[in-house]
């Protein structure tokens, strides 16, 4: 896909993705350069993706998720960018209409959907879709945020969304969702630590509460099915552990 200010390069920050980084970066293989940075792999993720001709850095250590990004985004050297995590994949249709785009721009970044599968089923509710997030942009124009957790793009540049979508599989089983909700609540209950707030034990019980119901019921993942249910249950329970790791740090930092 070569071309004078056409260059593609995909970046992704990887630990432990031997279960997603081949099919991922086969999903990709139509860019120009693919950045990966690892953050101490110790299964085969690194040669996986050596293997399949990514530029692989390894990191001795974990700033967060912005900065990690970050880093990969200053290895770049495309006149664009693609961010992809690495339990997502680019669709040949959604790969075709990024090499058009940047063919012929109409702008310096886009938002692109993300289809994503839990249990089984592609929900289509629950605040899961049309999730689109800014991924694609011209090298220069945006960056990473420096939040630790949720971290986002930014740019000062208009931002258009373009068709068609990733597929996202972020769950494997139930325990890894388990496991990703404890370590990113603990994550999130740090960063609002240090942005001075507090919580209580009402509102540990109203956010976790409030979190059910808008997934299950303003977000309509009734129409998800057992999955939106369980869905909505991971969520309040996400919400239960921030906002409880918030109290707990906080009485230990006054005692």
């Amino acid at each position: 896909m070569s071309g004078s200010g056409k260059r593609l390069s995909v970046i992704l920050i990887t630990k432990n993705e031997q279960a997603h980084i081949r099919a991922c970066l086969e999903s990709v293989s139509f860019a120009d350069e693919i950045i990966v940075v690892d953050s101490g792999s110790s299964d085969d993720t690194v040669e996986i993706a050596r293997s399949m001709g990514a530029k692989v850095t390894i990191t001795p250590d974990w700033p967060g998720f912005g900065p990690q990004k970050n880093r990969a985004l200053d290895q770049a050297t495309g006149d664009w960018v693609l961010s992809i995590d690495a339990d997502e994949r680019v669709t040949p249709e959604l790969a075709q209409l990024i090499q058009q785009e940047i063919a012929q721009p109409r702008a310096m970044a886009y938002r692109i959907s993300r289809l994503s599968e839990f249990a089984g089923r592609w929900m289509r509710h629950s605040g899961w879709w049309p999730d689109r997030v800014l991924r694609l942009f011209k090298r220069g124009t945006a960056r990473f945020n420096d939040a630790q957790v949720h971290e986002s793009v930014q740019t000062e540049h208009p931002v258009l969304v373009l068709d068609g979508h990733f597929l996202h599989y972020p769950y494997a089983s139930l325990e890894v969702f388990i496991d990703k909700i404890n370590r990113y609540s603990s994550d999130a209950a740090r960063q609002m630590q240090a942005k001075g707030k507090t919580t209580s034990l009402p509102g540990i019980a109203a956010h976790a509460s409030w979190t059910f119901v808008r997934h299950y019921v303003v977000r309509r993942g009734f129409l998800d099915g057992p999955q939106g249910f369980i869905l909505a249950c991971m969520a309040a329970s996400g919400s239960l552990f921030r906002y409880s790791k918030l109290w707990y740090y906080t009485r230990q930092k006054s005692d």
